[in-house]
């Protein structure tokens, strides 16, 4: 039993290290879209289906609240985590439309949308970039495995920060730590290095 715990955690060292040679110039680009957004007054909007919400949710607080300094909340709001609009929704549309009616609600333009997909094309997520796109919301999507239909809607100003890892529990331990550096970046360019 240790040896896979060891095991796992290689793998997971590995993927990441991997993703992160790849990754590194999209994430920078990425938070500078972010920042750009935030100081022309703008907020960012997430969501996630199941760990991805959970992972969307994770950076949302991360924003509002804190990273790793002090500073002042970053305006960003999940929309995959109010369990009654959802079901508002779903009941009388469709569960497709969960996430585009907030967004055509609450977003406007210069807005960014940060959409994780883990695992294929959902249509509610497909819709949200239909959603932000009619809003004029830039889109930085994190993407795993089957995400072609994801890939097909981004147009030129939107970001896609893929993770070719084959295993779901890779693909989000990536898009977690995807995460986490958008988060420090996104600190170190507005409120400057704390090191």
């Amino acid at each position: 039993m240790d040896q896979r715990v060891i095991t796992l955690f290689h793998e997971s060292i590995e993927a990441k290290m991997q993703a992160g040679e790849q990754l590194a110039p999209l994430i920078a680009h990425s938070s500078e879209l972010i920042v750009e957004t935030l100081l022309n007054e703008g907020k960012i909007i997430t969501c996630g289906n199941g760990v991805s919400g959970a992972l969307a949710q994770t950076f949302t607080a991360s924003l509002i609240n804190r990273f790793e300094h002090e500073r002042p909340s970053l305006p960003a709001i999940n929309i995959g985590a109010d369990v009654i609009t959802q079901s508002a929704i779903a009941h009388d549309y469709t569960y497709n439309e969960i996430y585009a009616k907030q967004i055509r609600a609450i977003g406007q333009p210069g807005d960014v949308l940060v959409l994780l997909s883990a695992s294929g094309s959902a249509s509610n997520l497909l819709q949200a970039i239909s959603a932000a796109h009619d809003r004029d919301i830039t889109v930085i999507a994190l993407t795993g495995r089957d995400s072609d239909d994801v890939i097909a809607l981004l147009d030129n100003r939107d970001v896609e920060l893929p993770t070719p890892d084959a295993s779901f529990a890779r693909i989000h331990e990536v898009h977690l730590l995807t995460l986490f550096c958008l988060c420090d970046l996104i600190e170190e360019q507005l409120f400057g290095s704390h090191e």
